[in-house]
């Protein structure tokens, strides 16, 4: 599938930010705790939740749309055994079902999960947590048998503070006799979402939203009904566009302050923002200049919003330093935008420079993973003449229906299957 873009269009209207992409698949990998009906709403329409519902309907949940953005589940009667491994394999976030059938079954076997090539990202962080709480975890080819007796708490300190393991480890403790106790953990947003969807369940946690989370298991969880918070990448997202093609956009329905650094940064580069409890609006900026971007975790400018800085750094005046400090494999695209006129050069694996502003002109080009691939496409809109994106399926993974909300904005974009 691919995007076709004809550039050089102001953009103009209000486009409202959907449910957190990010804490919808562990929310509804979570739902697998209890037996009782799950209502999760704010859910986005996108290809990634689509696989998630697909897996734990492939082990007998009952998982069905049950409104425009209403997903309602239930795991009263599954069979691990009947598992889709070759669903696991096409998801990333299928690793986020470790936690809860960990909590749930004694023995399985779960496929190496799949997703966005972006980097190494190993696994050692989730299985050394699991592993500390009892379970025994054996390799096979592409694949890892996980078996447990009983879940014990423990205190855990990963070794980095990945987002998925914290997620996968509290989801297991909640399972666990006794408090487990888990030592530099991720404490983006959506991990808080997951947690407050596991207090709406009946778990005790503490320390949401710190680097230090406890969790009281041993306690039976009963069903919920949870709003997803709002998507900070997308709103990202939509903000940098704004700014990038000097657009009057109005950004709704999010949550400024899960981006504060993001929106300091752009207003550090002369970006004009109005800012509000529940809104941003783009303005025209008549200026914009070159800062280092550090891409680093939460609160930090997050990994998934670089490529768009890097987008936005051809259009501002003096040379950018683009740091990606988490993944090797997110520089891709900067090859893409040269094609298209940009002046960048990429330092290592994790650093680029790009100078200046600099003309953009339509080209075929492809999408490198879902964050890549809606960088593409403000270098599309930015474009002077006609690009064509390649892979642009990838953007589906993340982004509902980006074409038409766009389109409805003034741009002119295409999908073609």
């Amino acid at each position: 599938m691919k995007f076709i873009i004809e550039g050089g269009q102001k953009l103009e209207g209000e486009i409202r930010v959907a449910g957190y992409k990010n804490a919808a698949t562990p929310i509804i990998a979570s739902t697998l705790l209890t037996k009782e009906p799950c209502v999760i709403n704010n859910v986005p329409r996108i290809s990634d939740v689509d696989a998630m519902l697909a897996i734990l309907e492939s082990m007998g949940s009952s998982a069905q749309w049950s409104g425009p953005n209403q997903v309602t589940i239930h795991n009263d009667n599954i069979d691990v055994s009947k598992l889709d491994q070759t669903l696991m394999k096409r998801l990333r976030s299928s690793i986020l079902l470790l936690g809860p059938l960990l909590a749930r079954c004694e023995d399985f076997v779960i496929a190496e999960p799949g997703g966005c090539i972006i980097g190494n990202r190993p696994l050692d962080t989730h299985f050394l947590g699991m592993q500390a709480m009892g379970a025994t975890i054996t390799p096979a080819v592409n694949s890892y048998r996980v078996v447990r007796s009983s879940l014990k708490a423990t205190t855990i300190v990963l070794l980095e503070a990945s987002v998925t393991a914290t997620e996968n480890i509290v989801m297991a403790a909640t399972a666990a006799e006794g408090t487990t106790v888990i030592k530099n953990a991720a404490c983006e947003p959506h991990v808080q979402d997951l947690c407050n969807a596991l207090v709406g369940m009946g778990a005790k946690i503490e320390g949401i939203g710190t680097t230090t989370v406890s969790v009281a298991g041993g306690v039976s969880l009963k069903g919920m009904t949870h709003a997803l918070i709002p998507d900070a990448i997308e709103a990202g997202t939509f903000i940098i566009m704004g700014v990038a093609t000097h657009s009057r956009l109005t950004v709704s329905h999010l949550r400024p302050d899960h981006i504060d650094v993001v929106l300091a940064t752009l207003q550090n580069m002369g970006a004009q923002l109005e800012i509000g409890d529940t809104y941003v609006k783009t303005e025209p900026s008549l200026s914009l200049v070159a800062r280092r971007i550090n891409a680093q975790p939460y609160p930090a400018i997050p990994t998934d919003l670089q490529s768009l800085f890097g987008v936005l750094a051809t259009q501002v005046n003096g040379t950018s330093l683009i740091h990606d400090t988490m993944f090797e494999g997110r520089m891709g695209y900067i090859g893409e935008l040269i094609k298209m006129g940009a002046n960048a050069i990429v330092c290592d694996p994790h650093r680029v420079l790009v100078t200046g502003p600099t003309p953009l002109y339509g080209q075929e080009i492809r999408s490198f993973d879902l964050r890549a691939g809606a960088a593409m496409i403000v270098a599309g809109l930015l474009a002077q003449g006609t690009t064509t994106i390649n892979q642009a399926e990838l953007v589906d993974r993340g982004y509902e229906q980006i074409d038409q909300r766009l389109a409805q904005l003034g741009a002119l974009i295409q999908r073609v299957e």
